[in-house]
C-alpha cells in the first residue's frame, strides 16, 4: 500500500545475464506510476518492472538498453494478475532475450519494443539496492494494491508454468507454489505468510527483505479474492478519492459517490462492515443495490443503482426502485466512528442492518425490491457532504487499522462483530461454495 515498500541490497552479484521475476499483484490505484520491482545505484540506469500512468505494464532494463511496454492496459481492480519476466541475454534471437508473460500467456504486443544486445549484463542482481513497491531513484511511485508470492530466480529463465497453472474447470490462470527450483545466489521467494516478518525469504537462501512503512498482511490472495470498492464504475466527475487498496473512499465536496463493491451476488447470504470515519453535511447512505436501472441521476441523489435498500445516517432507510426513492422509518441514526454491519440474504431477497453489532429494528428484515441483476454493496453521499468510509469485507482491517476484537462465525474471515449464522464474507471461495 502507499508509502510502504521492501528493500534489500545483495552482498554480491549473481547471474547478470539470466534470471526470472514472478509476482502476483492485484491493482487498486489506477492512472499512476507504480513500481513493483526496481534496482538502481546512484546515477546509473534503473532496471524495473512497473505500471505506467496510462496503466500499461513496463519492463525497463535500462542498464542494457531494453524496454517493453505493453499496448494493452491493466485496469481490472477485482482480479489478481501474474506477471513473469524471463531474461536470458545469451539467446541468439533478440526477442528471446526478454520475455513477459501475463497469466501464463506470453505478451507479444508492445509499444516500440527494444531488446538487449547478446550477452549484455544487467545492473539488476548486483550489489545495489533493490526495492519492491517503490522506485529507488525518486523514493516515490509507491504501489497501492495487493502483492503475493514474489519470486526471483537467479541464473535461470523459467516458464510461467513454474508459478501458475490453468484451472481445468474454469480455464482461469491460478497460483501454483513453485517447486524444484534452483534459486541461485540472490534468489528469493516472498510468500508474506508471517504478519510480523513480511519480508521473510522462503527459498532457503535467507535473502530476507526489510519492511518499510505500514505494510499489512491481507487475507485477499490469488487463491481467494475478496471484494473491495470499485473505482471503475463511477463517472470521473462523481469519483471520490480511493486509498488503502480500495478499502477506503473519501469525498470533501458535494455530488460525489463512494461507489459499489467489485463483487456482486444474486444468491446466498453475505455479511460486510462499513466504518464511518468522517461524516458531516446531509445524509449519506450505506446499503445494497443492483447494477441496472437508472445511473447518472440515481448516483448523484443518493438513490444508488436501480433497485436496492440504503440505510441513512438519520436512521431511516431508502427504498430505491429504478430511480424512484422513498424513505422509511427504521433504526437508530449513526455518525462518525460507528460501524454498520450488513447482512444480505439473496435467497429470501431481504436485508438486516447492524449498528455497532446491534441489529436495527429488532432484527426485522427489510424486503429488497426485485433486483434486475446482481446486488452490490453501495455507498452514496448526500449533497454538500464531507465524508469518508472504510470497508471491511473480511480482511480484518478498516483502512490500515486492524479490527479491535474479532467477532465469531467469521469462517476464516475477520470482522469486528459477530457474523450472523449462515452468512459469509464476500470472496470468491465463498461465492463458489455458497453463492
Amino acid at each position: 500500500m502507499a508509502n510502504s515498500y521492501l528493500n534489500r541490497t545483495p552482498s554480491g552479484a549473481g547471474n547478470r545475464k539470466t534470471f526470472t521475476i514472478s509476482m502476483w499483484f492485484k491493482r487498486s490505484k489506477l492512472g499512476s506510476s507504480q513500481y513493483l520491482f526496481n534496482a538502481k545505484d546512484g546515477s546509473n540506469p534503473q532496471d524495473a518492472v512497473f505500471f505506467s500512468t496510462s496503466d500499461t505494464f513496463y519492463v525497463a532494463l535500462e542498464s542494457i538498453s531494453s524496454g517493453l511496454e505493453t499496448n494493452r492496459k491493466f485496469r481490472d481492480t477485482s482480479a489478481w494478475y501474474n506477471f513473469v519476466v524471463a531474461v536470458d541475454t545469451t539467446q541468439g534471437t533478440n526477442t528471446n532475450r526478454v520475455k513477459l508473460y501475463v497469466n501464463g500467456v506470453q505478451e507479444t504486443s508492445f509499444n516500440s519494443p527494444s531488446y538487449p544486445s547478446q550477452n549484455a549484463d544487467c545492473n539488476l542482481n548486483t550489489a545495489i539496492v533493490h526495492n519492491i513497491g517503490r522506485r529507488v531513484g525518486t523514493g516515490g511511485d509507491f504501489i497501492d494494491g495487493y502483492m503475493s508470492h514474489i519470486a526471483f530466480v537467479d541464473g535461470t529463465a523459467l516458464a510461467p508454468t513454474v508459478f501458475g497453472e490453468t484451472d481445468s474447470t474454469s480455464g482461469i490462470w491460478k497460483f501454483k507454489s513453485p517447486s524444484g527450483v534452483t534459486w541461485g545466489t540472490n534468489g528469493f521467494h516472498l510468500k508474506f505468510e508471517n504478519s510480523g516478518a513480511l519480508g521473510t525469504d522462503s527459498s532457503g537462501n535467507t535473502n530476507t527483505f526489510t519492511v518499510n512503512g505500514n505494510l499489512k498482511q491481507a487475507l485477499d490472495t490469488p487463491s481467494n479474492v475478496y471484494a473491495t470498492l470499485n473505482p471503475l464504475n463511477i463517472p470521473t466527475s462523481n469519483a471520490p478519492t480511493f486509498s488503502n487498496a480500495n478499502s477506503k473512499g473519501t469525498s470533501h465536496s458535494s455530488g460525489k459517490w463512494i461507489g459499489s463493491s467489485t463483487l456482486g451476488v444474486n444468491s446466498g447470504k453475505w455479511y460486510m462492515e462499513v466504518k464511518v470515519t468522517e461524516q458531516s453535511g446531509s445524509n449519506s447512505y450505506i446499503g445494497v443495490a443492483d447494477e441496472d436501472g437508472t445511473s447518472g441521476n440515481a448516483r448523484n441523489n443518493g438513490n444508488g443503482y436501480g433497485n436496492g435498500i440504503l440505510y441513512k445516517t438519520d436512521g431511516q432507510y431508502r427504498r430505491s426502485t429504478n430511480g424512484s426513492a422513498a424513505d422509511v422509518s427504521y433504526g437508530n441514526s449513526y455518525a462518525q466512528g460507528d460501524i454498520i454491519g450488513i447482512a444480505l440474504n439473496c435467497d429470501d431477497n431481504e436485508i438486516v442492518f447492524y449498528k455497532n453489532g446491534t441489529a436495527q429494528n429488532s432484527g426485522t428484515a427489510i424486503s429488497i425490491p426485485t433486483p434486475v441483476g446482481f446486488l452490490f454493496l453501495n455507498i452514496a453521499l448526500g449533497s454538500a457532504a464531507a465524508e469518508s468510509f472504510e470497508v471491511n469485507f473480511g480482511n480484518g482491517y478498516f483502512g490500515t487499522t486492524a479490527i479491535s476484537s474479532a467477532g465469531s462465525n467469521g469462517n476464516g474471515s475477520l470482522f469486528e462483530y459477530d457474523v450472523p449464522s449462515g452468512f459469509y464474507a464476500l470472496n470468491t471461495k465463498n461465492i463458489n461454495t455458497y453463492g
